[in-house]
Parts: structure tokens; sequence; C-alpha cells
């Protein structure tokens, strides 16, 4: 799997990782290791930050949510997790974006969303609404505090595990798109029965967190042979992972809900679309691109009159085979037409560079880099290659802040036309009355 190699070099793009808090603040950092004996083991409401260094969002929040957790101490639990350096545990929670707040409350496998405000007093007050409701859960009999023994012992979950055998096992698995992992078992096997509440647990989390993409089954090996002979199963249980196309291959990680749900997510992640590829029509679409992703990729394509429609695709077709190629990094991805955002231009230091160029945007630091390469799959790519490890060389966005940007229409995908120039027609003008009247 693809990783993001960060550079501390001085002239990097990447941003070293670096924590946000520290032992001194009453926020409590968590990490793999940690996580389940803090928060899935505890009786504790927990309101939880996800989090990239990187991110300018997550950097405003972070005075606040330490405020929050000083004010909260004693009654509700408040963490943070670097979920760009732990992506296990941001994906087995479905984290898309930075910074992402969840709820922890009695059942610890389904936080809820937190969508109040960023402020210390609103977060607070989300913190007391969510307590108040675990406590008259707790008073009406709902729940015994912490979830964790009965979800372990199963928790009726099964329900997402989806039953697999000789008869349905090719059309559901094999001639589906979308990603299985295959669990081999047999009923007298103990290894089994201990893997049994992990799996299903894994499995309804899968579910939502990949909208029904990525699916866990079982089979029962004692009973459908035929499919345990075909993928050569000599002990139990075994898993195998399934994708359209390829060779089932071993599962090689750990057996524990949060090891499966993690390779899940890596593979939903493998199978995900790239990134979208948005035209700046106006100045939100370059701000929420640019500060909401590590780095922002930028195309500036020549006029439509100079290449027509299918020049400009051909461009962006060569963009969107980039996005794909490097859609694990999370990067935003942006063009715009030659002259349409002249500031833009400018403080990239593309105006007489001819076009189409490319620029490389990290918004934090307020650098950019420029494609020197060929605009093609080869140039582009060596150029995001050397950014992603930290060489190539940068420089500062002119004026040290995001330019001003002009609202346009969308491109309507046809061949430009000429401005077309006001025309008379004079077979409307009597021109021998306007004569008489001025002869002398």
């Amino acid at each position: 799997k693809a990783r993001l190699i960060v550079s501390v070099l001085g002239c990097s793009l990447v941003l070293a990782v670096q924590g946000f808090y520290s032992a001194s603040d009453d926020v409590v950092e968590l990490n793999p290791s940690n996580f389940n004996r803090e928060v899935i083991q505890s009786d504790s409401l927990w309101l939880i930050e996800f989090y990239a260094p990187w991110c300018g969002h997550c950097q405003n929040l972070t005075p606040d949510w330490k405020k929050a957790a000083t004010a909260l101490k004693g009654i509700v639990k408040v963490g943070a997790i670097d979920a760009d350096q732990h992506k296990s545990l941001g994906g087995q929670y479905g984290v898309r974006g930075f910074p992402t707040i969840k709820i922890f409350g009695a059942n610890k496998n389904k936080p809820e969303d937190y969508q109040g405000g960023r402020s210390s007093q609103a977060i607070v007050e989300g913190a007391m609404n969510a307590l108040r409701s675990l406590v008259k859960e707790r008073l009406s009999g709902k729940s015994g505090g912490s979830d964790y023994s009965r979800q372990q012992s199963g928790g009726g979950s099964k329900k997402d595990v989806v039953e697999l055998t000789d008869d349905n096992f090719d059309k559901m698995v094999l001639d589906s798109g979308d990603v299985w992992l295959v669990e081999f078992f047999a009923p007298w096997c103990g290894h089994c029965k201990n893997l049994e509440p992990e799996w299903a647990a894994a499995a309804s989390a899968v579910k939502e967190q990949t909208k029904g993409k990525v699916h866990l089954g079982a089979v029962d090996a004692t009973v459908h042979q035929g499919l345990a002979s075909r993928y050569g199963i000599r002990g139990f249980p075994t898993i195998k992972i399934f994708r359209k196309g390829e060779e089932p291959e071993d599962y090689q990680g750990g057996r524990s809900r949060s090891d499966i749900i993690a390779r899940a997510m890596d593979l939903f992640s493998d199978n995900a679309p790239p990134p979208e590829l948005l035209e700046i029509l106006s100045e939100d679409i370059l701000k929420k691109t640019c500060e909401d992703y590590q780095l922002c990729v930028i195309a500036v394509l020549p006029h439509i009159l100079d290449t027509g429609a299918a020049g400009r695709n051909g461009y962006l077709e060569v963009m969107m085979k980039m996005a794909e190629k490097y859609k694990k990094k999370m990067w935003g991805w942006l063009w715009t037409e030659a002259g349409a955002q002249m500031d833009l231009e400018a403080s990239l230091g593309i105006g007489g560079f001819g076009y189409p160029a490319m620029a490389a945007i990290n918004a934090r630091k307020m650098k950019f880099a420029l494609l020197r390469g060929s605009f093609s799959e080869t140039g582009i790519h060596e150029f995001l290659r050397d950014l992603s490890v930290g060489r190539g060389s940068t420089a500062t966005v002119g004026g040290g802040a995001l330019p001003k940007i002009n609202t346009v229409e969308p491109w309507d995908g046809k061949d430009g036309e000429l401005p077309v120039e006001d025309e008379y027609d004079l077979s409307d003008v009597d021109l021998d009355d306007d004569f008489e009247r001025d002869e002398l």
C-alpha cells in the first residue's frame, strides 16, 4: 500500500507529523495501542477529534478543544487522534475529512457524529446534551454503561455477515464488482468461535462505512466442501480476500475487529473513485479545496479557442488519470482557463509561462511548486512524486494569501466561438431621405 513519505526538509511542501496536544493538556492523545483500553472499555462518554497536523481548520480548533477539555474534566473525556498518522483508526470510524468530531456514548462501536459549532462553548454544550441522553438511557434501563462485554459476545450483529454457500457463492462474490472478505470456518473450531463476534462487529462497521461496497461473508466449510476444496482450505478459520478480476488472496492481518475493519477500509480506498476534478468557478471552490486538503493541484489550461473541446478534454483526461493514481494522498484537484483567473496566475507566476501550466499549493504554508516538465502523465507523475517525498523547489504564494477569485460560468463542454461584433441591417435605413435632408 502506498504510504505518504513525510519529509522534514525545510523546502518541503509536506508538513512533518506533529501532535497538537501535550501531556500538560486535558486532551487525551489516543492511538491504536491505547484506544481499546481508554475508550472502548470505558464507561465514560468520550468526545474525540480526528485531526491531521497539516489541516488549517484543525489548528484553528485546537485552543477551543483544549478549553472544552478543561471545562469538562472529570465529567466527559475529551480525546484527539492524529488520523493522518494513525490511518487505521480514522478508517475504522469512516473519517473522510478533518477535523471530524465523534461522540462515543453507550455503544462505543457506533459513535455519533458531532454536528455542533466549533467554539469551546458549543463543544461543552454538545457534550452535556450527549451526557444527558446517556444518563436518561441508563435510567430507563436501555444501557448498562459500557457495551463492551455485550459487543464481545456478538451483540446480535451477525445479521451483517453474509452466509455463503456452494449455490450462491459465484453469483454473490465472483460476479459482483465489490470487495469481499470471506471466512471459511468449521462449527467445532475454537478459534472460529473466538473470531465470530469480531467478524460480526466488523461486518456491521464495514457495511456502514463503505456504504455496502465491502462485504464480509462466511462459509461453513464442513457443509460446503466444494468451495473449501476449490480454494484449498486446509485449516480453520481461513480468511480470503476476493476482488473482481483478481485471484483471491490470503488475509494476513490480525483477528480483532479493528484489524479486520482497517484492512477492509484499505481495500475500500484501493477501489474508491478518484477525487473530483473541479473547475474554479468561485472563491468558495478554491478555498474549500485548498484549505481542506494537504495540497491542491491546479492546472491552468489554454483558452478554448486555442485547443477546442477535444484538446481541452485531452488535458482534463491526463489530470483525471493522475488524480486516480494519487487518490490516497488526500489532495484536491482544480483547473481553470487561461485568463479567467488573472490574480491566481499572477500569484503563482504562471502568466507568461505558457499553457497548459500546473502548480501545487500548500495553503497552510502558503507555498507552491510549479510543474517544470511536460503536461503529460510522465511529466506530472514525476512532479507529484517529487513533491510527495519533499523534493523540488518551492516559492511563496504571491501576496502570502490565496488570491482573489472571479466568479465565472462553467465550461459548457463545447468548442469556443469568437465574439460576434454588432451588425446593422442597412435595409431598414432610407438612405435617400437622409441625403436629401443634408443637402445644402
